[in-house]
């Protein structure tokens, strides 16, 4: 099986998790599998210095600082076809509400980029599982929202501790015509009819290894449907 891993930085504040794109593809190896990272290949919506979370005034490229995590080995979203892949999944950071939508800045209202949404929509009208950690199912709902599927998903739960406002993007989640679910980082949640699996992962107060627990489970899960 060959899943697609898909990036959009480097780095927590303005691109990928790095924790959870490695574990990640971690898991997906250690299931006896193989991956290919891929990103577009578009500019940040900024660089943050993340030492002090100050904007630094300097243009960094998607593709190229997810090339950092991929060890250099990334295709560029505009040069894949879904047909080459079982499965799609897509780690966390805050580069999937700045760089991929607007999310971190406009709410659900703000706008996505079109080889993303064509991307999820794809995978999705294919039939083929996806799984989205973190703050990534919001990415999920705003390509979904207007189509004809309406995803179940989660990004965490208002009943534990979470260092973001959970209610308030599920909230956004459920404008988007997706339903939102609450769940911890210790739960997954399951669309069956979609075949999407989306995890809290750092979206919650956790530790690495329950957030690569909670990984691991959700991308077993995708890999179960994908062999279903």
């Amino acid at each position: 099986m060959n899943i697609a891993v898909l990036l959009h930085g480097s780095g927590v504040y303005d691109g990928t998790e790095i924790h959870e794109a490695v574990l990640t593809l971690l898991a997906i190896e250690e299931a006896g599998h193989t991956y290919a990272c891929i990103a577009p290949n578009i500019n940040q919506h900024h660089v943050v210095n993340h030492l002090n979370g100050e904007e630094m005034q300097e243009t960094r490229n998607v593709l190229v600082e997810s090339a950092r995590i991929a060890r250099g080995e990334v295709k560029d979203v505009s040069d894949i076809h879904i047909e080459d892949y079982d499965a799609l999944l897509m780690p966390g950071g805050f580069g999937t509400a700045k760089n991929f939508t607007k999310w971190a800045f406009e709410g659900p209202d703000g706008e996505i980029v079109e080889s993303i949404k064509n991307l999820v929509l794809g995978f999705v009208s294919a039939s083929k599982p996806i799984g989205a950690l973190c703050m990534s199912p919001t990415t999920v709902a705003k390509a979904l929202q207007g189509s004809e599927f309406s995803a179940t998903l989660t990004v965490g739960s208002t009943e534990a501790a979470s260092p973001y406002d959970i209610g308030a993007i599920s909230q956004g989640v459920n404008s988007t015509g997706a339903h939102a679910e609450m769940r911890t980082v210790n739960e997954i949640a399951v669309d069956e009819k979609l075949k999407i699996v989306t995890a809290p992962c750092y979206m919650m107060e956790a530790s690495i290894t329950e957030v690569r627990n909670n990984i691991k489970e959700a991308v077993n899960t995708v890999i179960d449907l994908a062999s279903a």
